[in-house]
């Protein structure tokens, strides 16, 4: 799952290392909330989840394993 959320965010935002640990997207400028919106729909699609509206907030999508959590979460 992990290789398959960094695929789409490196085909989002491609001037970015979204492997490197430890890195909060949001707060180092990677993601913005614009970004945020195209990610949700892309994982929507991939991964055949509806995210929740209330999911849909920074620290949810700061890092990898955050929107693991968050993938999971919303799993139908």
């Amino acid at each position: 799952m992990k290789e398959k959320i960094i695929e789409i965010l490196a085909d989002l935002r491609p001037e970015f290392d979204f492997t490197e640990e430890g890195i909060d997207f949001i707060e180092e400028g990677m993601l913005d909330s614009f970004d945020i919106v195209s990610l949700v729909d892309e994982i929507e699609e991939k991964f055949n989840v509806a995210i929740s509206g209330s999911d849909v907030v920074p620290e949810n999508f700061a890092n990898v394993d955050a929107i693991c959590e968050t993938i999971e979460r919303n799993k139908k």
